[in-house]
Parts: structure tokens; C-alpha cells; sequence
């Protein structure tokens, strides 16, 4: 067998292969083919059904198109652009680089955030560039509200407790009075952000310069431009190993509340429910009688 019949051959589910293709996302197509829109080679496909290029595939009676070139797009997001895309939101990042195919961002950056960020129409890309197990490197410029000093850059680079997990160690330099340099591995929710604010900082500008081996150079804010073929070789080099599954993301710091086996869990219950239902006790003690009648004092007269 050649290459071209091994390419041919290589079989992906059909979600996927629809959503390769910039018809839909794969839930979307997962609903398409719920509905009955979707046929593989004449006959109704079951949901997680896996197909290849020597297939027809038709919605809705029309063939699915061939699968577009890939794309890697490497944007300068400027602030008040959402890393989203969704078309209803109005300042979505798709709208703002108007490309002529469905692209998607990897990652996020928040919207008063600015600076690099990747883009792509290849879902299993995005997953193995951001699982935080994977440790690649991102970059960013930081300016504070008020002046830093030598402990606020030892505790930002040791680690600190953010939503129930304790920050990756990274690397910190101090660049001016209340500025600095941050390289992460980890992308979790508004991170740079919640680690000042737990140090009693707050963020007045964000900018992420660079993403593995890609920064910004020469990209100003709102341009973007196409990875060049070394810039995605090396990436592919780097990423030849990493996990684009759950186990990319597993966080060793991350507190784990183990869940009580059944027997344990309905006395939990139980007693909690006595605890809060039962009324509590009335005063069983009976109150004294009260005798009536008249008090007669025996008194010896002299």
C-alpha cells in the first residue's frame, strides 16, 4: 500500500471529519447526523461512526466538501476583542480577522488582555499546544498598579493558591517599578490576573509576547499573519509528544475531595437530615400544681 492509499485509508470520526472540513463544528454535526441530514455511502451513520476520504459522505443530499489546506494563523489580538466564536457577540476574534475560512482561536486571552495568539482550522493541534502537562512556554508583559519588589517576584514565581490549586513554579523577572516578565506553562482562568490580586496587586495591562517558539515581532495590533513552515515545524517538533487527551491536564496540585462510598454517604444523609429535621425537645417536666385554700397559722396565745 502507498501513501496516498494509506491517506485514503486513515479513518476519523465522522464529526471530526465533517468539522475538518469547515462545514460545522462537531457538535453540530453530531445534531446533523441525529436528525438523519447525514449519509455515508448511501445508508444512515451511527452516531460515532468512523469514515475516510474514500467514503461519500452527503447532507442533506449534497456532498461534503473536501477537506481545506490547514491553517495556522498567528494574530496580534489587540484589547476589546473576545477570544470567541460565537457571531453573536459582536467583537468576537473570528469577525475581527474576517478570514475566509472557519478558523478557531487555541486558547484565550481575556478581552482587556492583549498580544499573541494562535488560530487554526486543526482541532487535535489545539488540544496537545494547551494541556498545561504538556509544559509550553508562554510569554507576557505585565504592568501592575503600584511598585513590586524583589518578594512579590520570588512568591509569583514559586506558586501560589488559585482556584484550589496551587500555581505551576515559573520563571519572573522584574523589567521596571511595577513591571515585569512572566513565562507560564499552565493557562489557567485569568491566571496572571488572580496571582497579583492574591498578592494585593491589581493588573493595568496584560500582553502575551510569545507562544513557544512565535512571538510578535513585526505584528502590530489587529494585523495577523500565516506560521511560516520552520515556525510550524518546530512547533510539530515540540508537540510530537504531548498528550492531546485529560492526561495533559492533569494537575498534581489541584486538591481532590474524594467522593464517600455509598454506605457512608447515605448515613451522611441520614444523619444530616435527622440533624436538621428533628424538632427540638419540648419540656417533659410538668409545671407544679398550684393548691388553693386558705393558709391557717396555729398560734399559742399566752
Amino acid at each position: 500500500m502507498n501513501f496516498k492509499d494509506c491517506l485514503l485509508t486513515a479513518t476519523t470520526r465522522l464529526n471530526k471529519y465533517i468539522s475538518e472540513t469547515g462545514f460545522c463544528s462537531r457538535r453540530e454535526a453530531d445534531k446533523l447526523i441525529d436528525a438523519g441530514r447525514i449519509k455515508v455511502n448511501g445508508q444512515l451513520p451511527e452516531m460515532g461512526v468512523k469514515v475516510s476520504d474514500a467514503d461519500t459522505i452527503l447532507i442533506d443530499g449534497k456532498p461534503l466538501k473536501a477537506k481545506p489546506k490547514r491553517v495556522y494563523i498567528a494574530y496580534n489580538k489587540p484589547v476589546g476583542v473576545t477570544c470567541t466564536t460565537e457571531k453573536k457577540i459582536k467583537s468576537n476574534i473570528v469577525s475581527a480577522i474576517d478570514y475566509p475560512e472557519r478558523i478557531f482561536p487555541i486558547g484565550r486571552l481575556d478581552r482587556p488582555s492583549e498580544g499573541l495568539i494562535f488560530l487554526t482550522n486543526e482541532g487535535d493541534i489545539v488540544n496537545k499546544i494547551l494541556r498545561a502537562g504538556n509544559n509550553h512556554e508562554k510569554e507576557y508583559v505585565v504592568t501592575v498598579d503600584r511598585k513590586i519588589n524583589k518578594r512579590f517576584v520570588e512568591r509569583m514565581a514559586g506558586g501560589l493558591p488559585i482556584l484550589d490549586t496551587v500555581t505551576k513554579k515559573c520563571y519572573v523577572k522584574q523589567t521596571g517599578d511595577n513591571t515585569f516578565t512572566i513565562i507560564l506553562t499552565q493557562g489557567l482562568n485569568r491566571q496572571i490576573r488572580r496571582m497579583c490580586e492574591y498578592l494585593g496587586y491589581e493588573v493595568t495591562t496584560l500582553k502575551r509576547v510569545r507562544i513557544m517558539n512565535v512571538n510578535l515581532n513585526g505584528l502590530r495590533p489587529g494585523q495577523w499573519r500565516h506560521l511560516t513552515e520552520q515556525e510550524m515545524s518546530e512547533i510539530n517538533k515540540a508537540i510530537e509528544g504531548s498528550a492531546k487527551t485529560e492526561e495533559g491536564s492533569v494537575d498534581k496540585n489541584k486538591k481532590i475531595r474524594k467522593p464517600l462510598d455509598k454506605k457512608n454517604e447515605a448515613h451522611r444523609i441520614d444523619h444530616s437530615s435527622k440533624r436538621y429535621k428533628q424538632q427540638p425537645k419540648k419540656n417533659s417536666r410538668k409545671p407544679a400544681e398550684r393548691k388553693t385554700g386558705t393558709l391557717t397559722l396555729n398560734r399559742n396565745s399566752k
